[in-house]
């Protein structure tokens, strides 16, 4: 979660004699130049704000260090932000400093506080913790391994429109806990339609195998070919490259020629005009 936060609606200020006017103001010129890449003004702008106890600027300071934006790389210093952030009720802040528990960034790996904050975070329904939260029950990390629990959690997310869970979603359905091709099918379109490449992967084999539809190698290969020029080289990549070659075995030149045609065409969603 990248997502820079211009918002201050509920944000208490540590100097009650700052105008909120001129927080607001001081947010949204750090925003403007984040985003025009002038990391050192924004930090210039958002650090005497976080230091005021502004949870926005807080947030934004931890994004910076975790990701050395303006700063050096810190995962420790990015830390300290979220936690400012995250202990008055930040939602944004509480997943990600659940999210460097979960990979013991900036703290030891505890998967227990990860937890911890994941769920305060899903209490104000972010998507994004719900889907880490069921990532924690399907591995039973910092809670017992409980497969109907991570399906409660990924479709709480996968509903909210969440590609990543919609994926994780697809994935328990296809792989028998529990097994419904169909519904499989139906939770990796979802994640297709917003550019998913695993989802792309698993839903050309669903294709090719003819689970939950019926076996089309035309469209097979269309979505192995997607996630193979979707997905970043190693062993997933050489995977749908590897599953498009077989598929195309199984195909003529027409046949190809089509899904070639059909993969060039396709675009997400958000990309169509209306």
């Amino acid at each position: 979660m990248r997502a820079l936060k211009a918002a201050i609606f509920g944000v208490v200020l540590a100097v009650a004699l700052t105008p909120v006017a001129v927080v607001a103001g001081a947010l949204e010129d750090g925003v403007v130049a984040y985003d025009g890449g002038d990391h050192a003004r924004a930090l210039q702008l958002w650090q005497p704000l976080a230091e005021q106890g502004d949870t926005s600027a807080q947030f934004n300071l931890g994004l910076m260090y975790r990701h050395g934006q303006g700063v050096p790389q810190d995962y420790a210093e990015a830390v300290k932000w979220y936690r400012l952030a995250a202990e008055q009720g930040d939602a944004s802040a509480q997943h990600n400093l659940g999210f460097m528990y979960d990979l013991g960034l900036g703290v030891p790996q505890d998967y227990a506080e990860a937890v911890k904050w994941y769920r305060l975070t899903v209490e104000q329904g972010n998507a994004t913790a719900q889907n880490g939260l069921g990532v924690m029950y399907r591995a039973g990390q910092g809670v017992p391994q409980d497969h109907a629990e991570a399906v409660k959690w990924y479709r709480l997310a996968a509903e909210q429109g969440d590609a990543t869970a919609q994926y994780n979603l697809g994935f328990m359905y296809d792989f028998g806990l529990p097994q419904d091709y169909a519904e499989a099918v139906k939770w990796y379109r979802l994640a297709v339609e917003q550019g998913n490449a695993s989802a792309q992967n698993n839903l050309g084999r669903m294709y090719g195998k003819g689970l939950g539809v019926s076996q089309d190698f035309v469209q097979a290969h269309m979505w192995y070919n997607l996630a193979a020029s979707h997905l970043p080289p190693g062993e997933d990549h050489d995977t749908a490259v590897k599953n498009r070659d077989v598929a195309a075995d199984l195909m003529t030149s027409a046949q190809i020629a089509e899904a070639q045609k059909l993969a060039r065409q396709w675009k997400p969603r958000d990309d169509r005009a209306d």
